[in-house]
């Protein structure tokens, strides 16, 4: 059984005890969490599509993380001109506790 769940603006699909990583939710490690922005699920065989669902995901924040570091670099060959960002984005680990 799993689901397609749109968690903070990305769509994930989840299965019952799978670990993945999200954009940053609130909340302290340990807090127990819902999405209820269900958008497919399966269940005893049987697929379900739309806005009918009432299916909720409950998940278990593990802790924050942030990604790689991202560099983004700019150069203007002969004209001494450069310019260098980066940045890590930050994540939260969550644990899919139950699909109901």
């Amino acid at each position: 059984m799993f689901a397609v769940v749109q968690i903070a603006g990305s769509q994930f699909r989840v299965k019952k005890d799978q670990t993945l990583y999200v954009p940053r939710i609130e909340g302290q490690t340990g807090d127990k969490v819902e999405f209820s922005d269900v958008i497919l699920s399966t269940a005893k065989g049987k697929l379900a599509v739309g806005k009918d669902l009432k299916q909720v995901i409950k998940a278990e924040i593990l802790g924050h993380v942030q990604g790689d570091k991202v560099i983004s670099f700019k150069m203007n060959r002969r004209k001494g001109f450069r310019k260098k960002h980066g940045h890590r984005t930050h994540y939260t680990k969550i644990k899919v506790t139950e699909i109901a």
